[in-house]
């Protein structure tokens, strides 16, 4: 079965969904500024191996709807979504794994419906538990005022920079990621590429380019607008554990790695007691699935095969 696109109708969306092979369902959740093309080189293995997988463009993404008001970006929309996609490719459950912005979905989905998660596996950013203060409040506190997702914040701002020039964009942002810190907008912390990385081509640039042509970077950023949102809607799960098994994958050289505490791996099973296993790519930057998509898929195949 040759990979296959379409869209399907989610939670009050249509929603582009990129998917192939038959067998149990395996989720992929993309994160910013990406879309199911992020995948591209795991989706056919675990097909080959079985089973039926769905890499969707996420709200506000590619392919699928981007809602105008920022406040339909919030957590629970963007479970709400993984839940619907569920249902409407006809499934009773599923696999869930993200990767950067997918994986606090992949996470919460797990944390919020358990009982439509085998298995959930998250790539580069951790579960963490909620916080005591707001999350922006934490985040001024902990990375001054220049922090990306501070610059975030304000509608238009980082929507016109990002929008000005897409290849560019994805230029700087996929092939230059060097800081989390912006000085003059979120480009400015990232280096001239005057070459690529192995993992990544001009053609794979213009795909994420001509994917963005219909939405933009407006419903990405909106992700970012709403984690006070997100911190409000969910203190009814405080302290609460994340219970089905679950996989962390990691680069020894992800920037988002500096977000967290050195020893934010070992605190993993206070947070997710089934947690199965742990992958640490040495050398490996933020982009995982793309940089090393050989050894996450296997480690995926290991993780899946055990459920």
């Amino acid at each position: 079965m040759s990979l296959v696109h379409r869209e399907l109708s989610v939670n009050g969306l249509t929603m582009h969904v990129a998917e192939q092979g038959e067998g149990p369902l395996v989720l992929l959740l993309h994160g910013f500024p990406d879309s199911w093309y992020a995948w591209r080189h795991v989706i056919q293995p675990l097909a080959d191996a079985g089973y039926r997988v769905v890499a969707p463009d996420q709200r506000g993404y590619g392919g699928t709807d981007a809602p105008t008001d920022v406040t339909d970006y919030s957590i629970l929309h963007l479970v709400g979504d993984v839940v619907a996609l569920v249902h409407a490719l006809g499934e009773e459950s599923a696999a869930v794994v993200g990767h950067d912005w997918g994986a606090p979905v992949a996470w919460h989905t797990a944390l919020l419906r358990p009982d439509l998660v085998r298995g959930v596996a998250g790539l580069s950013v951790p579960p963490t538990q909620r916080g005591p203060v707001p999350t922006l409040a934490s985040v001024r506190e902990h990375f001054g005022p220049d922090f990306y997702q501070l610059y975030f914040q304000e509608p238009g701002t980082a929507d016109a920079e990002l929008n000005a020039d897409l290849h560019t964009s994805f230029l700087r942002v996929m092939g230059g990621l060097a800081s989390p810190i912006t000085g003059n907008g979120f480009l400015a912390s990232t280096r001239e590429v005057d070459e690529l990385p192995s993992w990544l081509t001009e053609d794979d640039i213009d795909q994420y380019a001509q994917q963005y042509k219909r939405n933009g970077f407006t419903g990405p950023l909106n992700w970012y607008r709403n984690m006070d949102r997100n911190w409000a809607l969910t203190t009814p799960w405080q302290d609460a554990q994340i219970t089905p098994p679950a996989l962390f994958i990691a680069g020894g050289d992800d920037v988002v790695r500096t977000f967290y505490p050195p020893d934010f791996i070992e605190q993993l099973p206070q947070i997710v007691p089934d947690l199965r296993g742990v992958l640490d790519l040495p050398g490996c930057g933020h982009w995982i699935p793309e940089e090393r998509p050989s050894e996450v898929t296997q480690a995926l195949l290991t993780f899946l095969a055990d459920l």
